[in-house]
């Protein structure tokens, strides 16, 4: 097998997915031939006709004709949207087994050219059959019927095979879940590509940490109290503590034994009968120690002054879900100047809306040496390079979003990877939205210090300019700490970048390098200095102005998808009493 180079990185984004139309080949680490490099090539796959190839993948559909001596099957296996028609006829194998929608099967068979009044280009006659996972159909819990969303995250753990159908009041529209899955793939893969093009070191921060990023307190603990207590208990039930008069008796044991032991040695009796003594006197004591010890044991959290002994727990001390990885992050940046982080973040935040999740993934870069301007035109560039990657390697399943869901996707996508992003203070935006409510009825009252709401940022974006929008210098007291004051001291150096269909896509800053201005800050918003010293040591020791963001990355998804609601954008939703699998 050859080992050819890879290409350099700035020449990724504008590789040809599309394979060589005359050959197809197996993929390297499965027996098959992926459908994609099928039906995705020029000619639909046409001219493959006449090769014997092996496929793998799922029923979609699947029907007996010809009275029941052959079948047609609809077969995906996740590569691309759409699908590859398989025949096979009842010699090959029992069809009733093959057709129920969810069945798994590795067959072998020729690539015909169907009729000419076939839809496809391409097809397969099926000659053996090499493996079967089989599906009762009266058990399989996702039928060949109009299934919503909703109904679906009931499903995770098969809602990534399913053509479904979203039913609304007025319409139905057809999303495919496996194309959200590929979509969210090609955005991760461009994430990585636009950072190490740019020089960006990858660093894994922790999910664990002692601080409040964003200093909201919506945190998950992270605690193994609980667990020890319930296990206390458990373990209390089956061995009972030994009573107050059993630790009585005990001492009363021990009293006795070293009484004798003292009797034996004033009458000078041999040495082995008083090492014998002692050897009892020994054991009374343990045993005594032993009772003692249990006799304290509770069940419940261990406590200290009233109030929980963290001192007991896992870590020593309180510890939590990370909000996010930037503070950490920063400590790599202070030392390798451009780094991100690129992982699962925590709030426990009890909102249903559409646009929040408990476990979210962000991307969070942060650069040394860089101001809120540095920052803004990273940001920038990232977003754009993002669209445009979807527009270059992901068009099958943009087209079918565009087709079955929301037609305007891939407009959107194309708008904002060749628009220049219009820039303008919160001071300025708020102005804006002053004048509009004048002709328009905000549901949320527009003032200067609020943090704006969706349906401004929307209407920055989708009426006012038709374009993405970045707002800076925002107030000061709805921003987080570690933003850096500006010379007014009402404002910070804080940017968002606002997109059409979601509004807030990205959040960032310029930090606050200044010992003195950033420990104030702590203080002021009633945090602790203890958990924050290590932070601070980053002011203390070598500061250096650095900027940084983060993007939602399921927001991300969003946007390119036209998906109304978020927790369809990531493969395990987790949000207020949902955490399935």
């Amino acid at each position: 097998m050859s080992s050819a180079s890879a290409p350099p990185v700035d020449e990724i984004s504008s590789l040809s997915l599309t394979p060589d139309t005359t050959t197809v080949e197996e993929s390297e680490f499965s027996q098959r031939v992926l459908i994609r490099s099928i039906i995705s090539r020029p000619d639909g796959g046409a001219g493959l006709a006449g090769q014997t190839v092996r496929v793998g993948g799922w029923v979609k559909t699947g029907r007996k004709q010809g009275n029941g001596t052959f079948a047609f099957l609809e077969l995906n296996d996740g590569s691309c949207p759409a699908n590859l028609q398989v025949i096979v006829d009842e010699a090959v194998g029992q069809l009733s087994q093959l057709v129920a929608t969810g069945t798994c099967v590795h067959l072998e068979g020729e690539l015909k050219v169907p009729p000419v009044e076939a839809k496809q280009r391409v097809e397969l006659r099926v000659q053996k059959i090499l493996d079967l996972g089989t599906v009762d159909p009266a058990k399989y819990p996702l039928p060949k019927t109009k299934l919503t969303l909703e109904l679906l995250r009931d499903y995770v753990h098969l809602r990534p095979r399913t053509n479904t159908l979203m039913v609304t009041v007025t319409f139905c529209l057809c999303i495919q879940i496996s194309a959200i899955a590929r979509i969210r793939n090609a955005l991760a893969y461009a994430t990585h590509t636009f950072f190490q093009k740019h020089g960006f070191l990858y660093v894994h921060t922790p999910i664990i940490t002692t601080s409040d990023c964003e200093g909201a307190g919506e945190m998950f603990q992270v605690t193994t109290l609980i667990s020890d207590a319930e296990k206390l208990e458990k373990e209390l039930i089956k061995n009972p503590p030994p009573s107050e008069a059993d630790v009585e008796a005990a001492k009363l044991l021990v009293t006795e034994k070293g009484e004798a032991v003292s009797q034996l040695k004033s009458a000078k009796a041999n040495k082995e009968t008083i090492t014998a003594a002692i050897a009892e006197l020994t054991k009374a004591k343990e045993s005594l120690s032993k009772l003692e010890e249990r006799f304290k044991l509770k069940p419940g959290i261990p406590n200290k002054d009233g109030k929980i002994d963290y001192s007991q727990d896992f870590f020593a001390r309180q510890a939590f879900l990370t909000v996010s990885g930037q503070l950490q992050v920063e400590t790599f940046a202070c030392a390798l100047s451009s780094v991100y982080t690129f992982g699962p973040t925590f709030r426990a935040e009890h909102s249903h809306t559409s646009r929040h999740l408990a476990e979210f993934w962000m991307v969070e870069p942060e650069i040394a040496f860089a101001d809120i301007q540095d920052d803004m035109n990273c940001a920038e560039a990232y977003v754009r390079f993002l669209c445009q990657w979807l527009l270059d390697n992901c068009l099958d399943d943009m087209e079918f979003m565009v087709k079955n869901y929301d037609k305007s996707a891939i407009d959107r996508l194309r708008m904002v990877s060749s628009t220049k992003f219009v820039r303008i203070s919160y001071t300025e935006a708020v102005a804006i939205l002053e004048e509009a409510s004048k002709e328009r009825q905000f549901e949320n009252k527009v003032e200067w210090g609020i943090d704006l709401a969706s349906e401004h940022e929307r209407y920055l974006t989708e009426v006012k300019f038709k374009s993405p929008v970045i707002l800076y210098n925002y107030p000061k007291g709805i921003k987080a700490f570690y933003m850096k004051v500006n010379p007014d001291n009402k404002t910070v150096a804080a940017m968002d970048v606002l997109v059409p269909k979601v509004g807030e896509l990205i959040g960032g800053s310029q930090r606050e390098e200044r010992y003195e201005v950033i420990k104030e800050r702590i203080l002021e918003m009633g945090l602790p200095l203890e958990p924050y010293e290590w932070y601070l040591d980053l002011r203390r020791f070598g500061t250096v102005k650095h900027s940084g963001f983060g993007l939602g990355f399921e927001r991300m998804i969003l946007f390119a998808t036209g998906l109304e609601n978020i927790r369809d954008a990531i493969p395990f939703p987790r949000y207020p009493g949902r955490a399935d699998l």
